[in-house]
Order: C-alpha cells, then structure tokens, then sequence
C-alpha cells in the first residue's frame, strides 16, 4: 500500500507541475496578445489626440483679441504625458511640450501632423509615444522573462525530484541486492569450510574461497553504494595491482593484463575507498575485454601531475565512437547486445561523487583501441628522503 500512495503522490506532483507550467504559458500568452491590443487601441487614442491639439494649437495661434481662448488653451495644457514637437517647414523645431531630452531627427517619430497656420505658413507636428503606451510596449518582454524565469525554476525542481528518485531507486536496489547475497554466501561459506575439513588437500577449494570472498567484497560495494564512502589514505599501487592479479585468473589467455607503473608513484598514496575503487577497474577491465575481438591487451598506465594521480586504462579493441563519449556515461547506454549499461555510470558516479575525481574518455581510434582516464587529486608522495 505505501508504494502505490507513494508513485500516486509522485505521479500528481508531476502533473500539478505540469498544470502550472501550461497554465503560465496560457496566461503568459492570453496577457501579451490583450497588451498588444490594449497597446494598438492606446496608440490610435493618442493619434486622434494630438490631431485635436494639433487643431487647437492651431487655433491658438490664429486667435486674435475677440476670440475666447479658455477651451483651447485647456486642450493644450491637458497634454502632460505626450512628447510633442513643432517644426516648420525647415525642419526646425518651434516648440516642445513634455520632452526631457530632445531627440537628434523629430522626424523619426510618429507623424507628422500637418498644421495650416494661414496660407503662406504651415507646420508640422510629430509625436512620441506615451510613457503608459512604453510600458505597455515593455510588458511583453517583462512576461517572457518571468515565464522563463518559472520554467527554469520548474524545470530545476522537476530534474532534481526525478534525480532524487532515481537516487533512491538507486539505492534501494543495491541494498537489497547486498541483503539478498548475504545469505547464500554466508551458507556457501560454511559448506567450504566443511569441505576444507574434509579435504585439505584438494587444490580447488581455495578457489572456491577466493570466489566467496569476491563475492563478500562485492556486497560490500553493494551496501555502500548511497552512503557516504569512507576514504581512507593508502597506496594506490596495491589496489591496481589486487585488481590485476584477481582479472588475470580469469580473462581470456589471449588477453594480456598488465599495469606500467612511473617511478615516481609506486609510493604515492591518496585518499581511496578500496572495494569502490576496485569496482571501478574492474568494470573497465571488463568492457575492455569485450571490445577486444581475438587477441589483445590491456595495459593500466599510471603516472603523477603535479599534484594528481592519472590512471590511463588502455585496450587495444574496436574503440569507440567520438559521439559516445560522453553518451556511455548516462544510465542505460550500452553499445553491447548484452548488458544493462550501468557500469560506465556507476564508475563515474564512484570515482566524481565520492572520490572527487575525474573520469572520462581520453582517446579513441576505431580498429585501434580506447583509452579511459581517471584523476585522483591530492597525490601525496611518501618516497623515503635518501
């Protein structure tokens, strides 16, 4: 019952997400069409404005001392908002009424209004817009900025609810299977045990130990997996070298397995997680392996930085597509026929996430081979002084 209320209550966040993003759009949309026809109607009332104070400022100045000049004088002086400019037939500017800055060409503007003083003179009025008219020219793109703004904010929520699910997934998985292994192994230990006690000599029950204990340090990987790792300062060579060794009894004799170590390194240790780290070469060890068709070899180069570790794991195999490279790290992506294209993805989740490290495609030639690169940071070399 909790998982289905669960997935129900996941499934109606998602979609009231959904019904908000849709309904900011509409109305988003539905504001900037209305504004844009508020601005229309506006910029006609303001046209037929100004060529009612183009006629009274007309009038104005026609009027002689017999003419009542209170209406016209209070059309002129309702202006406040409308920039306005009078040229005369030069193109030089009479007046200005609501203007703050004077622009360089009136003519730019809206108009021109043409104003028939007398016979022989005449002028010419032109107009900007409004500041209510500028705001409203403004609103649209004020709209699309908050909207963009509340999809990015949906956006970012939505993808770190879904990581965070998958996360819990995630570990959820490797839990149970951990708990799941525990006791087949804990009973596959005991029959070797017995097995042992009744024949010591038999060479193939080491063997049998050696895969029991892989199989305790692997549901140890397990368990760990979404829990903070504890790294603790060792030797890096070891660890290569227990992968190596472990890899070599069980690959193909036609491949060989080998690690090139600098001088430089062979004493040098960084904060590791072993069982997580191991994990990790492994997984590469083993694409490697798939990718190489016959004979082959795969070597594990490692060298120092300045103050970094780099561990090339390199095959001679079919290589990779360019396209891929960053690809074979998302969950799921797998060029093989076989597989669940986790292990690229859970590498580079155990060597960046909890070792704070880099892991990623150096190079690649198709027919020729690939080479993965890991960087470990805060090398420290323990070298005895001589």
């Amino acid at each position: 019952m909790k998982r289905t209320v669960s997935f129900i209550d996941r499934l109606h966040y998602h979609h009231v997400w959904e019904i908000a993003l849709a309904f900011s759009i509409v109305f988003v949309v539905v504001s900037i069409i209305y504004s844009n026809f508020i601005s229309l109607r506006l910029a006609e009332e303001e046209t037929k404005l100004m060529e009612i104070w183009a006629e009274a400022t007309r009038q104005f100045i026609q009027a002689d001392e017999n003419t009542d000049i209170d209406f016209v004088s209070y059309i002129i002086e309702d202006n406040t908002n409308i920039p306005v400019y009078m040229l005369d037939a030069d193109g030089n500017i009479l007046l200005t009424r609501n203007v703050s800055d004077t622009v360089a060409d009136p003519t730019l503007l809206h108009g021109p209004i043409v104003v028939d003083i007398d016979e022989n003179t005449t002028q010419y009025l032109f107009y900007d817009d409004s500041i209510a008219l500028r705001h409203l020219h403004i609103y649209p793109y004020i709209s699309f900025g908050v909207l963009a703004l509340f999809v990015i904010i949906a956006l970012v929520v939505i993808f770190t609810t879904q990581r965070s699910e998958q996360n819990r997934v995630w570990v959820g998985l490797t839990k149970e299977t951990a708990h799941q292994l525990g006791t087949p192994i804990s009973s596959l230990a005991a029959w070797q045990q017995l097995l042992q006690q009744r024949y010591p000599d038999d060479e193939y029950i080491p063997q049998i130990q050696l895969d029991i204990t892989r199989l305790q340090a692997i549901t140890e990987r397990f368990s760990k997996i979404g829990s903070e790792p504890e790294l603790t300062l060792q030797p890096v060579v070891p660890v290569i070298g227990q992968t190596i060794a472990y890899m070599q009894a069980r690959i193909s004799k036609k491949v060989t397995l080998r690690c090139d170590c600098a001088d430089n390194c062979r004493d040098v240790q960084t904060c590791l997680n072993a069982p997580l780290f191991q994990w990790v070469l492994e997984n590469l060890i083993k694409n490697a392996i798939d990718a190489i068709s016959g004979t082959g070899s795969i070597t594990l180069r490692l060298h120092k930085e300045n103050k970094n570790l780099v561990l090339d794991v390199s095959d001679t195999g079919k290589g990779i597509d360019r396209n891929h490279f960053k690809r074979i790290f998302r969950p799921g992506f797998t060029t093989k026929q076989r597989g669940w294209g986790l292990g690229l993805s859970l590498s580079k989740r155990i060597i960046e996430d909890y070792h704070g490290g880099k892991i990623f495609v150096y190079q690649s030639v198709q027919g020729q081979g690939t080479t993965f690169r890991i960087l470990l940071k805060n090398a420290i070399d323990n070298t005895p002084a001589t």
